[in-house]
């Protein structure tokens, strides 16, 4: 019986894909996901830079040129939609179509393009719907979210489950470039005068900053590499608020040909990045946030988590995922929810604090425990570390993400292994310390079970008093041996105690 607040592996369905089509200010995307899940998993992303928004703000009419552009893009949509079977397509429209007076004949013939409705999404909707995909992706967010589109910004706040009231302010990328005649230096003055008429800000001091959108995400990645940063998944960065504005102020000033990594960010974007650099930073100086938080989900995310029911959004996206590649990736996905409930078992008996955050990244590592048995012993810690480091869990900030990392690196190199020493300075030493006696457990429940189900709830490891016993019922008695001993006592260093093998009965 699995312990209360983790979740059984989910049962293999076949999968109805899901298609978003985000017709934005600066690019036309299209979005396949697996199916509609509490954790939406990609399966095809394309994008087509369209730069619709070019010259509304000045001549209030999307260029011909990028409507062209729009439209190659929606036809080549329409038929990848065909090729994966996608018959729930959802298709949006943003700020350059809400604010050009040629916005409504580009979406008749939009509509005729990808052979489906498309919906133009009012500003307050658009920031509501970007609160849900941080929702949707953020463990318990609370701040204010801000999507930079190539037309607005979008703020709205948010705490847990709840949105407050969205606003919409043309300071996009694209506007911006428009309304200063192309000087980052005359936009400071167009962003405060717009940040001063948003009462969604006055309640951002000391919370965090939830960035969304292309143009902060190619920021984070430039600042990313200027520190030489482990880990390169986007979603869940966190920059504090004046290592953010400094970074911003470099960017406004400096040609961003000449910075590091610059090649990462697409050619066609990289006249955006000061722009984007003044309105981030004129928010954390009206502001003054904690920290900013890069979120990779946003409006698309948040229409699928609308279409979810009441249960499904209860559900925890990162349990939820690693349900997943236990059902699909272990050898015996029971024994996965087996380990969490001897875990929980052995957890409560060394009366070692854990909390609530704590107890779920255990869950999470016991479900994610063997999903790469079919790697070579030789590379099962590298093949871990790229599956988590690299996969697109949401839910899950970077410490966590490098917990779950150094878990199962201890769990195949072995407690004394040097592991990353940057991916540890990303942990406290508290939760180094839990991934240590974690991978010890894990390694000792492997040489007792063989991953295989049924058997943990049969031989019980807990503290008693100065001992931590490990008991072997009679039938599987010979299971106790001088390298099963060795696990138990490497166990028993780490939380003081001494190893017992008990045979029941």
């Amino acid at each position: 019986m699995l312990a209360e607040g983790h979740q059984s592996a989910p049962e293999v369905s076949v999968k109805q894909p899901v298609g978003i089509v985000d017709i934005g200010s600066n690019s036309v995307r299209l979005v396949a996901y697996e199916s509609l899940s509490r954790s939406p998993r990609p399966i095809f992303n394309e994008k087509s830079l369209c730069a619709l928004g070019n010259g509304v703000a000045t001549t209030g009419k999307l260029p011909k040129a990028g409507m062209e552009k729009a439209f190659a893009a929606l036809r080549r949509f329409r038929v990848l939609s065909d090729i994966m079977g996608i018959s729930d397509l959802h298709v949006i429209a943003t700020a350059a179509a809400r604010d050009a007076v040629n916005g409504g004949e580009f979406l008749a013939a939009a509509a005729q393009a990808i052979g489906a409705q498309v919906t133009l999404l009012a500003g307050d909707r658009e920031a509501e719907l970007s609160a849900q995909g941080v929702i949707s992706g953020i463990h318990r967010p609370d701040g204010v979210v801000g999507d930079l589109g190539g037309g607005s910004l979008e703020l709205i706040d948010v705490k847990g489950a709840h949105l407050g009231k969205g606003a919409s302010l043309p300071l996009g990328g694209l506007t911006l470039m428009d309304a200063s005649g192309r000087s980052p230096r005359a936009a400071v003055k167009i962003v405060r005068e717009a940040l001063a008429k948003s009462r969604v800000l006055e309640r951002l001091t000391g919370r965090t900053f939830y960035a969304v959108g292309g143009t902060w995400r190619a920021l984070a990645k430039l600042h990313m590499s200027q520190r030489n940063y482990p880990l390169t998944v986007m979603h869940g960065y966190v920059i504090p608020a004046q290592d953010a504005v400094d970074f911003a102020g470099l960017v406004e000033r400096v040609n961003t040909d000449t910075l590091i990594s610059i090649d990462s960010v697409n050619a066609a974007r990289r006249p955006l990045l000061a722009y984007g650099a003044v309105v981030l930073e004129e928010i954390i100086r009206r502001a003054e946030p904690k920290e900013i938080m890069i979120s990779t989900a946003g409006v698309r995310e948040g229409l699928l988590y609308e279409m979810l029911d009441l249960a499904q959004r209860q559900q925890d996206p990162l349990l939820v995922a690693a349900s997943e590649f236990n059902q699909l990736l272990s050898r015996a996905p029971r024994h996965a929810e087996d380990l969490c409930d001897w875990t929980d078992r052995f957890m409560k008996s060394t009366h070692l604090e854990e909390t609530v955050e704590e107890r779920r990244l255990r869950y999470v590592a016991c479900l994610l425990a063997d999903v790469n048995w079919r790697a070579h012993p030789d590379y099962r810690s590298e093949e871990s570390l790229n599956l988590i480091e690299n996969s697109a869990f949401t839910g899950v900030d970077h410490p966590g993400r490098s917990f779950l990392t150094l878990t199962m690196s201890y769990r195949y190199l072995g407690l004394d292994a040097d592991v990353s020493p940057q991916i540890r300075a990303l942990v406290s030493s508290r939760m180094l310390d839990k991934a240590r006696i974690l991978a010890a457990a894990t390694r000792l429940a492997h040489l007792v079970s063989a991953a295989m189900p049924d058997v943990l709830p049969r031989t019980p490891l807990v503290c008693v008093k100065a001992k931590v016993m490990l008991t072997l019922p009679a039938d599987l008695a010979d299971l106790a041996s001088d390298r099963l001993y060795s696990r138990l006592k490497q166990l028993a260093r780490l939380i003081g105690r001494e190893p017992v093998i008990t045979i029941a009965g």
